[in-house]
């Protein structure tokens, strides 16, 4: 059984992965979830009732949360792109930046939207807020961390910048990084040309009318 994957093209956390997966080529077979495919819904809900995703199955196998997927994949699903570097103390480094990109930023921007979903105002304003607060951080340290990086952990492409692409685009968009953070509005750039992350926001194209803070005429 060839690897299959549910999600949503449009969730950040989808994208996390099909960056993985399109960076090394592996085949795989995206199976949306959404009204219009309510069977794949109901598989996705049987394997992980936990209501996340995306879910990585492999046979018989499920695997869930986006990191660990990106780690099963490299010890199982191999390609010529190592996302997690065999030497444990850069390993270690590219693990922390992976979880500040999905705690430190991507979580504010999930608190915006939260807020933008319930249609009320107030709530909308008090999320903007929140998120306009953390993301200030967020891009202030980066804005250090990058300087003289091409990517996240250095040289090397990595599950740190599998989880920065998506982030850094949806974080743009809720709260815009500013001129005073040209190494950060660099990096994101950078991230939008690599050809994995370019064909994730390529594909996911269509749903933006959904973002429900405002999807703006860039990107």
């Amino acid at each position: 059984m060839s690897l299959a994957l549910y999600g949503h093209s449009f969730s950040s956390y989808t994208q996390k992965v099909l960056i993985a997966l399109y960076e090394n080529g592996t085949p795989f077979e995206l199976r949306g979830i959404g009204p219009e495919t309510p069977q794949h819904s109901a598989e996705w809900l049987r394997r992980w009732p936990l209501r996340k995703f995306p879910l990585l199955v492999d046979g018989e196998r499920n695997v869930v949360e986006t990191s660990i997927i990106i780690e099963y994949l490299q010890l199982v699903h191999p390609g010529p792109v190592r996302l997690i570097p065999s030497d444990p103390m850069a390993a270690l480094d590219v693990r922390f930046l992976d979880r500040f990109f999905d705690l430190h930023v991507m979580s504010a921007v999930q608190h915006a939207v939260g807020g933008a979903l319930t249609g009320d105002p107030a709530k909308r304003q008090d999320g903007l807020a929140f998120a306009t607060e953390k993301l200030e951080l967020a891009y202030h340290w980066l804005e250090g961390h990058l300087s003289e990086r091409t990517w996240a952990a250095g040289a090397e492409f990595t599950l740190a910048d599998c989880a920065a692409a998506p982030s850094l685009f949806y974080a743009d968009w809720t709260h815009r990084i500013a001129e005073t953070f040209p190494m950060l509005r660099a990096y994101r750039a950078r991230l939008l040309a690599r050809p994995s992350f370019a064909r994730a926001v390529e594909e996911a194209r269509w749903f933006r009318p959904n973002f429900p803070l405002g999807a703006p005429e860039r990107d």
